[in-house]
Formats: C-alpha cells, sequence, structure tokens
C-alpha cells in the first residue's frame, strides 16, 4: 500500500484542470482496487 500511494503521491502533476480531474480518478480507482486486494473475505459463521 505504501508503494502504491508513494507512487501515486500527494501532489497532481497535470496543469489543466480537466487533466487534474482524470489524474485523481485514475489515482483513486488505483487505491480502491489495491484495497479490495487487501481486504479479507468474511462469512458469517
Amino acid at each position: 500500500m505504501f508503494r502504491c500511494k508513494a507512487i501515486i503521491g500527494g501532489q497532481l502533476r497535470s496543469r489543466s484542470f480537466e487533466n487534474q480531474i482524470t489524474e485523481t480518478r485514475i489515482g483513486v480507482a488505483i487505491l480502491n482496487k489495491m484495497t479490495n486486494l487487501g481486504m479479507p473475505v468474511s462469512v458469517r459463521a
């Protein structure tokens, strides 16, 4: 998880607002996918 956050970073690299929106959406999608991969599957016993 640390590696993904380090790659995405804390600041945007794009200059135009539309590209910043796209960059943010891509970053969020990556973090959501990594979070879902690491979540345990819980089943009520």
